[in-house]
């Protein structure tokens, strides 16, 4: 026969385990909760601009000297058209400096001020593309070094600057308001280190943003805001 004492002591760890088991099974269930962080940049991920522009759209550069309006064609040059209305319409230009302005001949911008998303465009390269529009004053190009190496950067003709055709840089669009405050944007940086001059050096602008063009130059001009303002049929 079993002692009281033991069978008190039994239901008593009865009682216990039947008080504890849920609980612990309870917590089992429940899923850790993990802190939330900041949604990723969409600016670091190039392969999601691949929206197809319109025959015609017009952008719209909100800069801290006026507005600027630059209609994009997109027969000019198809790659050029559709990559500048990805880059327009994803907020790309926002916030992004005219690095390289030098009178007489054109305005340079797309260097994002964040080196990280700076980074990931590198890599986002166009192939060339026919030139079917000479590079005249108020035309807009994307820029590059090489063949096949355009990526952000463009820049607005503000001379005749034909001499760039046979180099292979193709207008897709062109000014059709601002031209006044192109011509005002600051220009006494000069031209870049690697061309001889004191202005912007575009590595190092690339690597580290805006912390060295705040530093190193803070009277460039900006583009505050850059929106598509609207899109058409071709004319």
């Amino acid at each position: 026969m079993a002692h009281p004492t033991f069978i008190m002591r039994n239901s008593n760890l009865v009682i216990l385990a039947s008080l504890v088991l849920p609980l612990l099974m309870g917590c089992g269930n429940d899923a850790p909760e993990q802190a939330e962080g900041p949604p990723p940049n969409p600016l670091l991920q190039p392969e999601n601009f691949r929206d197809t522009a319109p025959p015609t759209f017009v952008a719209r550069l909100e800069t801290n000297k006026g507005v600027i309006r630059i209609q994009v064609t997109r027969e000019w040059a198809p790659l050029g058209a559709d990559r500048f209305y990805n880059l327009v319409k994803g907020g790309y230009y926002d916030g992004v400096t005219f690095h390289r302005v030098i009178p007489e001949f054109m305005a340079e911008f797309g260097i994002h001020g964040d080196p990280w998303v700076n980074q990931f465009w590198r890599q986002a390269t166009m192939d060339d593309e026919p030139v079917r529009k000479p590079n005249i004053r108020g035309r807009v190009s994307f820029s590059k070094n090489e063949p096949n190496t355009r990526t952000v950067q463009v820049f607005i003709n503000t001379d005749e600057n034909r001499n760039l055709d046979g180099q292979g840089f193709s207008p897709f669009g062109e000014v059709t308001e601002g031209m006044e405050v192109v011509e005002t944007l600051y220009s006494a940086y000069g031209e870049s280190p690697t061309r001889g001059g004191e202005g912007v050096y575009q590595a190092m602008a690339i690597a580290k943003g805006d912390e060295y063009l705040n530093a190193e130059f803070p009277l460039l001009d900006r583009i505050e805001r850059a929106v598509v303002e609207e899109a058409g049929a071709a004319g």
